[in-house]
C-alpha cells in the first residue's frame, strides 16, 4: 500500500522539531511564538480535524494566540524565561486549567461544572512562558470506568486513532498526548499514568514517556483515580526534551502533601544526566518472568536492545526477574486499592469544582454516584460500546479506614517496592531494570474491547516507582518500545541510561497515516 505522506498535511516545518531548534530559531528572529502556534494550529486542523482525523485534540484553547503574542512581547523586552518560553503544548484533559477551555476527563458529565484555579502543572507551565494550546483526547475518566473498554475513547471526544495504522488503537488512557506528540501536532504534551496510562501509548505510538516517582509532581488540579499511584508525566519525540519539560513541572505544592517526600530529590534541570556514553559500566537487569513471551516482534526488539547496551559497555544480568511478579500478576489487590480511592478522590474533587456560567444547561455533578446516574440517563451517548462496571463497584466500597483497603494498600506496596523492585536492583546491584513496554497496537475494537496484553508497568504502578519508555524498533508499520525501569527518585539514572540508548539508535520515527495494516 502507497504510504500518505506527511507532505500532503500540514506544516512540514513542524516534523520532529525539538525544544532547542524551536528556541534557537526564536533567538536568531526566525521564528515568534505566535508563528509557531499558528503552524501548529494549521497542523492540528488539517490532520487531527480532517484528513486522518485522529481525534487526539479535544479542545483548543481560544486565548492561545494571545498568549503566544504577550511572550513575544516579553522575549523582544526582557528576554526568554528558559527553554519553554513560547513553546506550545498540549494538556491531557484530566488537568485543569481555570480558563475558557473545559476539564472533563473525557466525560460529558463534566460540562456543566469547571476548576476554580489551574492545576499546579498548568501554573508551572503558564510560569516557565509555555504556551497551552489545548486538551487532548483520553480514555473517558483514565479507563477506570469499565474493564472492557476501549482506550482512546471517550464519550466528549470519540475514538482517538493510532497515527502509525489509523484502523489501530493507540492505547490509553493518555492516547490524544502521545498521538498529538508523535503526530507532531505539538511539541511536548502532559499526560497521567495511574498504571500504564503514559509508557503503553508511548509505545503504541512511537514516543517517549516518562512517568515520575509518585509525589515528585503535583497531582493537585487533576481528575483523580488513585492518590497512591498517580502522576503527572510527559510524552515527547525526544529524551532531551523530556527532560527539559520534566525540569519545569517539579516542586513543592501544599495543595498536594505527598510532594513532601521530594525534598532535596528533585532538580530544575534533568538535562545536566543526559551522558552520550551513558551506558558504559551501567548494570542493566532484564526482567523477565511476567514481561516477555507475549509478542515476538516486541521480545525481538528488547533482544537487539540487549545487543546494542551489551556493545556501548553496559553490563547485562539476564534475567533479573522481579522477584513477586507473579504475585502481583495472581493478585486483587491492585484493583481492590483503586476502587477503594476512586469513590474517595473522586468525590473529594468533584467537591471543589463550581456551576460553568458557559454552559448553564450542563449538569452539576458532585460526587461518584451521581457521574453513574447521569452516565445512566445519557446511556446512548456515554455508555454506547461498554459501561461502567469499575464505577459501580468503586461506589460500592467503603472508607478508606476499611481493613480490606488498608491491607491491599500494604501488600501493593511490599510486592512493587520492598519485596520487588527494590530487592532485585539490591540483589543485582542494578542501575535499573528492562523490559518490553507491552505489545504493538492491537486493532480498535468497539465491540469487543482492547486487546492489550503483556505490558509492564504495574510493579513500578503499585510501588509509585518511575518508567521511562522510548522507540525500540518496529513491528511491520507498528511501534514497540522498550522500558527503563528504577527505584524511587531514580529519574536522572533512567534519563541518562535512556537518552545513551536514543542517541546510539535513533529508532524514533514519524508517523505516516497508514490507513490499515496490510501484510504479506
Amino acid at each position: 500500500m502507497a504510504e500518505a505522506k506527511n507532505e500532503d498535511f500540514g506544516t512540514d516545518a513542524l516534523q520532529e522539531i525539538t525544544i532547542g531548534q524551536l528556541q534557537a530559531q526564536m533567538e536568531w528572529g526566525d521564528l515568534t511564538a505566535v508563528q509557531l502556534t499558528e503552524q501548529y494550529l494549521r497542523r492540528i486542523e488539517a490532520i487531527d480535524q480532517s484528513g486522518p482525523r485522529l481525534r487526539a485534540v479535544l479542545e483548543l484553547n481560544p486565548d492561545a494566540l494571545d498568549i503566544a503574542r504577550a511572550l513575544d512581547s516579553e522575549r523582544a523586552q526582557q528576554g526568554p524565561r528558559g527553554p519553554l518560553h513560547g513553546i506550545p503544548i498540549l494538556l491531557k484533559d484530566n488537568i485543569d486549567t481555570a480558563d475558557q477551555m473545559l476539564t472533563t476527563a473525557g466525560s460529558l458529565a463534566l460540562i456543566g461544572t469547571k476548576p476554580t484555579q489551574d492545576a499546579f502543572v498548568a501554573q508551572q507551565l503558564r510560569q516557565a512562558g509555555a504556551v497551552i494550546l489545548g486538551k487532548t483526547n483520553l480514555s473517558e475518566w483514565a479507563n477506570i470506568r469499565s474493564s472492557r473498554s476501549s482506550s482512546g475513547w471517550s464519550g466528549r471526544g470519540r475514538q482517538t486513532k493510532n497515527p502509525y495504522v489509523l484502523s489501530h488503537n493507540p492505547s490509553g488512557s493518555s492516547s490524544g498526548s502521545a498521538v498529538a506528540v508523535s503526530a507532531n501536532l505539538c511539541v511536548v504534551a502532559l499526560a497521567t499514568e495511574t498504571d500504564g496510562s503514559i509508557v503503553s501509548p508511548a509505545n503504541s505510538c512511537g514516543c517517549v514517556g516518562l512517568k515520575p516517582t509518585v509525589g515528585l509532581i503535583s497531582r493537585a488540579g487533576v481528575v483523580p483515580i488513585s492518590h497512591s499511584q498517580d502522576t503527572v508525566g510527559t510524552h515527547t519525540r525526544t529524551v532531551r526534551d523530556a527532560a527539559i519539560l520534566l525540569g519545569a513541572l517539579v516542586g513543592p505544592d501544599p495543595r498536594d502533601p505527598t510532594t513532601q517526600a521530594a525534598a532535596g530529590k528533585f532538580y530544575n534541570d534533568y538535562t545536566q544526566f543526559l551522558d552520550p556514553n551513558g551506558l558504559q559500566g551501567a548494570r542493566i537487569g532484564v526482567a523477565r518472568q511476567k514481561f516477555f513471551g507475549h509478542n515476538p516482534w516486541a521480545d525481538a526488539a528488547i533482544e537487539r536492545a540487549i545487543e546494542i547496551m551489551q556493545k556501548m559497555g553496559a553490563v547485562i544480568i539476564d534475567p533479573a526477574d522481579i522477584p513477586t511478579a507473579q504475585e502481583i500478576a495472581d493478585s486483587e489487590d491492585g484493583l481492590t486499592v483503586l476502587l477503594y480511592e476512586l469513590k474517595a478522590d473522586l468525590n473529594a474533587y468533584l467537591a471543589t469544582r463550581v456551576p460553568d456560567p458557559a454552559h448553564p444547561d450542563g449538569a452539576i455533578i458532585r460526587t461518584l454516584d451521581e457521574v453513574i446516574a447521569f452516565n445512566v440517563a445519557h446511556a446512548d451517548q456515554e455508555m454506547p460500546y461498554f459501561g461502567q462496571e469499575l464505577f459501580e463497584q468503586a461506589q460500592a466500597k467503603g472508607p478508606l479506614t476499611d481493613p480490606q483497603y488498608l491491607e491491599a494498600l500494604a501488600n501493593n506496596r511490599r510486592r512493587g517496592g520492598q519485596d520487588g523492585i527494590d530487592r532485585v536492583l539490591a540483589a543485582h546491584q542494578l542501575d535499573a531494570l528492562i523490559a518490553p513496554t507491552g505489545q504493538p497496537a492491537w486493532a480498535i475494537d468497539l465491540l469487543n474491547s482492547d486487546h492489550h496484553s503483556g505490558g509492564s508497568s504495574t510493579p513500578a504502578a503499585i510501588a509509585g516507582y518511575p518508567l521511562l519508555t522510548l522507540p525500540a524498533g518496529f513491528a511491520s508499520e507498528l511501534p514497540v518500545g522498550l522500558t527503563f525501569m528504577g527505584g524511587a527518585w531514580s529519574e536522572p539514572t533512567l534519563l541518562k541510561l535512556a537518552y545513551a540508548f536514543e542517541q546510539a539508535t535513533q529508532l524514533r520515527r514519524p508517523p505516516h497515516f497508514v490507513p490499515t495494516l496490510e501484510l504479506p
